[in-house]
C-alpha cells in the first residue's frame, strides 16, 4: 500500500461527506412538470445540460447558477413565451434547494474524528461560495478541517495551487471524492493520491466511464473503509 507519505487528506464535499445531487434530481423533475407542455422530459432534460455546461463559464456551480439556467432554458424552450407564473415556480424551486437539510452520509463523522490527529484534514469542493459555506455550517464538520477551500475548478492548476498553498508534495496529499473527473484524474496527474468513493447519483457532465490503473488510486466502497485502507 504506496499511501504511506500522506500527510494530507482532502475531502470533496457534495456527495462525498453529505448528499447533494438527489436535490438536483428532484429540481429537473420538477422543472420538466412545469415544462411538459413544450417538450418531453428526456428533452427538457438536454436542452437544461446544454444551457448549464453553455454558462459554466459564467456562473459557475452551485444552485443559483442552476436557477439561472433553469430560466433560460425555459425562455429558450418555449421560444420567449413562458408564462411568469413558470418563472416564479423556478425561482421557488431554486429557493427550496437552498433551504436543504445537510444529510450527512453514513460513516462521515466517525472517519474525520478518528483521522483528525493523524493527519490534517482539508475540504476542498468547488461550486457557490455563500452555498457552500452555509452546508458546511450546517453539517457541523468545520470543527474538523485543519483548511477549507471552495473553487471556483477542479483541474490540475486548481490543485497544484492548492497543495503549494498547504506547503506539502504531491506524494504527501491525497482526494478523497465521488467524481472521477473532478476529484481523481486531476490530482493523479499532479502526483497525488485519490480515493474514489462511488455515489448512486452522479450529475451528466461529471460522468467518465474508464478503468484507472495507477498505485496511487484506489476505489472504496464508502468512506468509512478508509481507515482500515490506511492502516
Amino acid at each position: 500500500m504506496p499511501f504511506t507519505s500522506v500527510k494530507v487528506i482532502a475531502f470533496d464535499a457534495d456527495d462525498t461527506l453529505w448528499a447533494n445531487e438527489i436535490f438536483f434530481r428532484e429540481a429537473e423533475d420538477k422543472f420538466c412538470s412545469l415544462l411538459e407542455d413544450y417538450l418531453p422530459q428526456h428533452t427538457v432534460n438536454r436542452e437544461l445540460l446544454k444551457t448549464e455546461i453553455n454558462n459554466m463559464g459564467l456562473y459557475g456551480y452551485g444552485i443559483k447558477a442552476f436557477m439561472l439556467s433553469m430560466i433560460e432554458t425555459a425562455i429558450r424552450i418555449t421560444e420567449h413565451k413562458v408564462p411568469d407564473t413558470v418563472i416564479e415556480e423556478i425561482i421557488k424551486i431554486g429557493k427550496e434547494m437552498l433551504q436543504k437539510p445537510v444529510n450527512l452520509l453514513p460513516g462521515v463523522e466517525e472517519t474525520l474524528k478518528t483521522l483528525n490527529g493523524s493527519y490534517r484534514l482539508v475540504m476542498a469542493t468547488k461550486g457557490d461560495l455563500l452555498d457552500q459555506e452555509r452546508k458546511l455550517k450546517k453539517s457541523g464538520l468545520e470543527k474538523h478541517f485543519h483548511h477549507i477551500e471552495i473553487m471556483t475548478e477542479k483541474k490540475e492548476p486548481d490543485y497544484r495551487k492548492l497543495i503549494s498553498h498547504l506547503d506539502v508534495e504531491p506524494s504527501e496529499f491525497l482526494m478523497v471524492g465521488n467524481s472521477i473527473k473532478s476529484d481523481i484524474l486531476p490530482v493523479l496527474k499532479v502526483g497525488g493520491f485519490a480515493i474514489h468513493i462511488p455515489y448512486h447519483v452522479t450529475w451528466e457532465h461529471e460522468k467518465l466511464d474508464l478503468e484507472i490503473e495507477d498505485e496511487k488510486f484506489e476505489q472504496l466502497e464508502n468512506l468509512s473503509a478508509i481507515l482500515s485502507w490506511l492502516k
